[in-house]
């Protein structure tokens, strides 16, 4: 499986086995995600942001009003750093201190460009139609020029990274074992309803 290199940012300090660089499970974190959390700085100050956001190939994608500032923040190189998160469940333990959550969660840094080639931003922007509701691009009506022409969208590359997951029951203390409390796993899962016709 390709791997994506070990940097001081993507190297833990904490609970290093639950750590990997393996690209193939970033990627499926990034795909099942709907929305990712924005980090950088700016003016001295930091901010964070939730975005919608979509994989196509190597790159992470982010579409924006041209005149936000964090588009303009972007354009002039800003350094992000970007988180994505997946909650698979929740851990009961048998003691209030060993509670956790069961969870898949990628962090990605670097900078972004801005594709301007207006093909290959079509191209972006029907895919982002196809990872909120997939088959639907192809029903719809495709932008026009003058839409894509007022979209920013910046391309960050999928290249350092590391993803930080947990899965499991709870680890309880052994005199916890046989406290008579209900503990386990709490499944957790995104499920999409029945539209709600317009």
């Amino acid at each position: 499986m390709p791997q994506l290199p070990r940097t001081p940012r993507t190297t833990p300090r904490r609970k290093a086995d639950r750590v990997s660089h393996d690209l193939e499970a970033i990627a499926a974190v990034l795909d099942e995600t709907l929305v990712v959390h924005v980090g950088l700085v700016q003016d001295g100050q930091p901010l964070v942001l939730p975005l919608n956001a979509w994989r196509v190939g190597g790159h992470l994608y982010f579409h924006l009003a041209r005149g936000s500032r964090l588009a303009q923040a972007m354009a002039a190189g800003a350094e992000l750093c970007v988180t994505a998160t997946v909650l698979d469940g929740l851990v009961l333990a048998r003691s209030a201190m060993h509670h956790s959550m069961n969870y898949r969660s990628v962090m990605l840094f670097g900078v972004a460009h801005e594709v301007t080639d207006e093909a290959e931003k079509t191209q972006v922007l029907t895919a982002l139609v196809d990872h909120v509701v997939p088959g639907r691009a192809s029903q719809v009506r495709p932008p026009e020029p003058k839409e894509v022409a007022v979209t920013a969208v910046f391309a960050l590359p999928v290249a350092e990274a590391s993803l930080k997951a947990r899965s499991g029951p709870p680890v309880d203390r052994p005199d916890d074992r046989d406290r008579p409390v209900a503990a386990g796993v709490v499944p957790l899962t995104l499920a999409r309803g029945t539209l709600e016709p317009d």
